[in-house]
């Protein structure tokens, strides 16, 4: 809305599933295939740990989970997990990149591949491979037995016998399922003895996003803000406006998607729906107000601001 005026509009899907995967509410399209791209990240992040025999600290395995803004807190985990593998920057192959933050970019003075917001997922699959003595050069092949083992983790973390695969913005390997699938994987966070990694390395993951929230996003970002208010729900964003959160003392799992790719309205509809869900509390509604109504701009001045009309249904 902008000046009294609905200025655009965004359509969406959302799902809200619990472990055994059945639907709770909806609104949309809850079986439209969808790419998890960074929302994969926890499950991701839980293989690698597997393979991984050193104690990691919550903020090297929050950054493994993250698509980070660069800023200086990330950089300094991406390099410690990377130290713990003997390597260095230049083992990454994420691609060269600036920072998702407008602040730090402007002190960024060039592309680099740490500055990638997937460089700590990146890291984290290269201590992985030196731990169980895999090949390095080639931890992005889906090939890769690394690779391997996040396929199968994510088949059965979603029921499925097979999925499709594509190439992630980072150069990895990455799945698409419907929404309601990725809904189902959050609500399992929350009981991962249901997930495709065992249940002491995604309580890692899980526990060290919790903790460690400003490691996960940054400055500004909806799955940072919402973890660190809420002190229990987790959140993930991904590309092409596809969110996913996790309210364990509920038992369920979230996925929204805009359809076009729109991520200004993933905000408002994230908070829309954990608010109808009753997994979030009036005054974290009021906290996060910067997401669930970001304020539009005419001439530096508010204008107006972006709503979500959002209604969830009981499925038929």
């Amino acid at each position: 809305m902008r000046s009294g005026i609905e200025e655009s509009t965004h359509v969406g899907h959302v799902a809200v599933c619990d472990a055994d995967g059945r639907l709770i509410a909806v609104a949309g399209d809850p079986d439209r295939e969808v790419f998890a791209r960074s929302c994969l990240k926890p499950l991701q992040t839980a293989v690698a740990l597997d393979l991984i025999d050193e104690d990691l600290t919550d903020r090297e395995i929050a950054v493994m989970c993250s698509s980070h803004n660069a800023e200086s807190v990330h950089l300094r985990a991406v390099r410690s997990v990377l130290q713990r593998a003997g390597l260095t920057t230049s083992s990454l192959r994420c691609p060269p990149a600036w920072p998702l933050d407008p602040d730090t970019m402007a002190n960024a003075g060039r592309r680099r591949r740490e500055l990638h917001d997937c460089s700590g997922k990146h890291a984290g699959m290269l201590l992985a491979c030196v731990c169980a003595g895999y090949e390095r050069p080639t931890y992005l092949s889906r090939s890769h037995p690394l690779q391997r083992r996040i396929r199968r983790a994510t088949l059965a973390a979603v029921d499925r016998e097979d999925l499709s695969v594509g190439v992630d913005g980072c150069g990895a390997p990455i799945f698409a399922a419907s929404v309601r699938d990725w809904a189902t994987l959050y609500a399992r966070l929350g009981e991962p003895e249901r997930l495709g990694a065992s249940a002491e390395v995604t309580e890692l993951a899980v526990g060290a996003m919790l903790a460690e929230p400003y490691l996960v996003g940054g400055r500004g970002r909806l799955d940072t803000d919402v973890m660190a208010v809420t002190g229990d729900i987790l959140v993930k964003e991904g590309a092409e406006a596809l969110t996913c959160a996790a309210i364990p003392a509920l038992g369920l799992g979230i996925a929204i998607r805009a359809e076009d790719g729109g991520e200004r309205a993933v905000g408002p509809a994230l908070i829309r729906a954990l608010r109808d869900m009753g997994g979030l509390r009036r005054q974290d509604a009021t906290e996060l107000r910067e997401h669930s109504r970001p304020v539009v701009l005419g001439g530096g001045r508010p204008v107006g601001e972006i709503v979500s009309d959002l209604t969830l249904r009981r499925p038929r």
